[in-house]
């Protein structure tokens, strides 16, 4: 072991160094709190050993309490190990709740010293070998999640596409999806799982499977095929979860939209011309209930005409004076921004505020009419 020892006393620090030195272990010795944190920026230890008093006569812990504070700002990955005199219980018990692993008291028994110190590192060790692993594991699960999305979208059928999903951890509950629906026609997805994490990205993968395992004729007829889809869905969803999802499908030859809202944000219709239109939700959320019913809508849309579909991670992202970014706001800068790339919109969208959930922007706009 690497370990740093802390005290005042010279004949404690050295005490400490030979019986680490006699237990196969290296120490370095400093004399005060400035000096450990000085020590602890220039290298690394597998644990430190320290005292809380310094100042002659002191018995407080006060400036072992600030030292362990400091430490924890530093963001320092050594174990701590406090030593107490005598009778100093609450105070040894106050550092561990302020971030030491453990304690000792003084005067010291060699071998518990020596076993709770090695104890410590190797604790110490399984929990970063832990992290590590889980880092592992999220990465991968990143990368897996990132390729469900589609890899490329292109004007097809005559519609112009772009969607950004940005998850707030590693993975994310939010999924969009675009799907040849036949006949010229262009089916888009977005859906947001409750919760967050690996449970919400398991249930986001499983509904994006119930969707493509749909043949691309079931969709002529879009209820019965989410009906089909929130079947799947209810029967592998824990009661408490669910999702809220949009379903629409674009027909290029008469520039008709018919669309399905299950409970989610109305997506904002950018008309040509700027003006704004909702597309309210049109049945119940997905996998709350066994039972699920649902009308689909239909519109029109000209070409240079945006549809925008979004996750509610877009609009309660906080703006940088805490306010929420919300819904009006959004509407106003999609309008504003009405002519640009779609991709250069969302750009300005996701920067606009501070990100708090999960995040996905859907942009749709016909280019010509087949």
């Amino acid at each position: 072991m690497r370990v740093l020892v802390s005290d005042d006393q010279p004949d404690v620090r050295e005490a400490l160094r030979l019986l680490l030195k006699g237990s196969g272990h290296e120490a370095e010795t400093v004399d005060s709190p400035q000096a450990l944190l000085a020590a602890a920026d220039r290298r690394n230890f597998d644990l430190i050993l320290m005292d809380l008093n310094y100042t002659r006569d002191t018995t407080s812990g006060r400036e072992g309490m600030d030292l362990l504070a400091e430490l924890e700002a530093r963001r320092n990955p050594s174990p701590v190990v406090v030593m107490t005199a005598w009778g100093d219980i609450e105070l040894a018990v106050e550092a561990m709740r302020r971030g030491a692993a453990d304690f000792v008291q003084k005067p010291w028994d060699n071998t518990r010293l020596i076993e709770t110190l090695e104890r410590q590192v190797r604790e110490q060790a399984a929990r970063t070998a832990a992290i590590r692993r889980e880092r592992f594991d999220m990465e991968v699960a990143r990368n897996v999640q990132q390729r469900l999305f589609p890899a490329a979208l292109e004007i097809e059928n005559g519609l112009e596409c772009a969607a950004r999903c940005c998850p707030a951890g590693d993975v994310g509950g939010d999924y969009y999806d675009f799907l040849h629906v036949g006949h010229g026609r262009t089916g888009i997805v977005l859906a947001d799982v409750s919760g967050k994490g690996i449970g919400a990205a398991i249930l986001m993968a499983h509904l994006r499977a119930s969707f493509r395992s749909q043949p691309a004729s079931a969709f002529e007829y879009p209820v019965e095929a989410l009906a089909q889809v929130h079947q799947l869905f209810w029967e592998s969803t824990p009661s408490e979860q669910y999702a809220t999802l949009v379903w629409a499908d674009y027909d290029a030859r008469s520039q008709v939209l018919r669309y399905v809202n299950c409970g989610h944000p109305a997506p904002i219709l950018v008309r040509a011309g700027g003006a704004v239109e909702r597309l309210p939700a049109t049945s119940t959320v997905f996998g709350l209930l066994p039972q699920w019913r649902a009308s689909v809508a239909t519109l029109t849309l000209a070409p240079s005409d945006v549809l925008w579909f979004f996750s509610d991670g877009i609009t309660e992202a906080e703006l940088p004076a805490g306010e929420e970014f919300g819904e009006s706001r959004l509407a106003e800068l999609l309008a504003a921004h009405r002519d640009q790339p779609l991709d250069a919109i969302i750009d300005e969208v996701l920067a606009a505020a501070i990100p708090a959930d999960d995040r996905t922007l859907v942009g749709i706009r016909p280019v010509s009419a087949l």
